[in-house]
């Protein structure tokens, strides 16, 4: 999205949010219960992902509600299928603000499926929960990000595999959506200043299993090391395609900011060993917190399910949702989110906290290598959780903030970043 373009709707949503008039009505908590929308695609090719972050929500809610409850009332799950569709997610999402009034909603993957849903949940003054990492760029009123952004994701991982890998050329590789190609904007800024290059970026449609002749381009240009931001069931394609041409991880690795634990196993060990990740979040991560969770997840989804940072950041929301709701009082869903800026939880990962200024999560960037089992050795690691800085692309640092909880501040911006 061109950076005018952003803020013209960012000023139109908050414009037809004064329009609105007093706070949305929350029917559905009257009684002893509570109303909340669980939103994730549980068919389409982003399934893969989505169903484990479905499912660490409703643990989460389970835990809640066997321990009391929020607000001494049952939390009960209203779910959706937003089916890997941006437009079904709006859908949904509209569904689930005005016909089922719920008090919040838990839910979304990728960015076109959160930028599909954020005016509507501006418009109906609702709040969104989004457990994803993201691009950043965004300074949203009516929502809490609990994902990475580019600092905790990017600004560490290319000059560690610059350093520890020996490569300085790069081939940036996504899907082609907001996600990917802002990862790969960021990219090429981080690689300027660390003195290295790329030779090509390419974008291919999501759920593209096609992958031949792109990796053939990949062995022609004979990069050090490909960054990949190919998102959902392509990425299956893409890494077994990358073997079956013969290309080896300890010649030519792929440094991913998407392929977790969960899209490792669907793609099969065999053709992601030896690759690397960057998550705040791998299911390697020694904490005695996170060895208890991730019995929890074996006992309750079987011996095979594996955690990973999108479906840690599900899982843990729904408790700072709780936290947010016995701090305010209330179900209104302006005073919960101002209510969740600025607390802390113990997630497996590690503490976290909601920052009072952007609404995003503090996280601890970590770099993983897949191992042959599936799992990911942490290979280095943050000494605490980092501050969100969702406009870094654009020179926001941590004493010169865009976002802060007035709103965004668009006089920090260039003349020729907003056009």
């Amino acid at each position: 999205m061109k950076r005018r373009t952003f803020i013209q709707t960012t000023m139109a949503s908050a414009t037809l949010t004064g329009m609105t008039g007093c706070a949305r009505s929350i029917s559905s908590a009257a009684g002893d219960k509570i109303d909340v929308g669980i939103l994730f695609s549980l068919t389409g090719g982003l399934e893969i992902v989505e169903k484990s972050m479905h499912d660490a929500t409703l643990m989460a809610i389970d835990e809640i509600n066997q321990a009391g409850g929020v607000l001494g009332k049952q939390l009960i799950p209203v779910i959706e299928d937003g089916a890997s569709d941006p437009r079904i997610f709006a859908e949904k999402a509209r569904k689930l603000l005005i016909s089922d009034k719920v008090a919040t909603v838990f839910g979304c993957y990728t960015g076109a499926s959160v930028k599909a849903v954020l005016p509507i949940f501006t418009q109906q003054r609702g709040l969104l929960y989004y457990p994803t990492y993201a691009q950043g760029n965004e300074c949203p009123s009516h929502a809490v990000y609990t994902g990475a952004v580019p600092n905790q994701q990017v600004s560490n991982f290319l000059p560690w595999i610059m350093k520890n890998l020996n490569a300085k050329r790069f081939f940036l590789v996504g899907s082609n959506y907001v996600f990917p190609r802002e990862m790969a904007k960021i990219a090429k800024i981080v690689l300027k200043q660390n003195g290295g290059e790329f030779v090509a970026d390419e974008y291919l449609p999501l759920n593209h299993t096609e992958w031949g002749s792109l990796v053939s381009k990949v062995r022609q240009l004979k990069p050090d090391a490909i960054f990949s931001n190919v998102v959902g069931a392509s990425t299956v394609a893409f890494y077994r395609e990358f073997k079956n041409q013969g290309l080896k991880p300890e010649d030519l690795p792929i440094c991913s900011t998407v392929t977790s634990e969960v899209e490792t196993q669907a793609i099969g060990t065999d053709f992601v060993s030896g690759h690397y990740s960057s998550f705040p979040y791998f299911q390697s991560v020694n904490t005695p917190v996170n060895k208890e969770w991730v019995a929890k997840v074996k006992q309750k989804f079987g011996d095979r399910a594996v955690t990973h940072h999108a479906m840690e950041c599900s899982y843990w929301q729904v408790h700072i949702f709780k936290q947010a709701a016995e701090k305010a009082g209330s179900l209104e869903p302006e005073k919960l989110r101002m209510a969740s800026l600025g607390l802390e939880y113990q997630a497996p990962g590690g503490l976290v906290k909601i920052d009072p200024d952007n609404g995003n999560a503090w996280l601890t960037p970590r770099i993983g290598q897949c191992q042959s089992d599936g799992q990911y050795k942490i290979v280095d690691e943050g000494a605490e959780p980092i501050k969100p800085l969702p406009y870094i692309a654009y020179g926001e640092t941590t004493s010169n903030l865009y976002c802060t909880a007035k709103g965004l501040d668009t006089t920090k911006f260039k003349p020729q970043e907003q056009s």
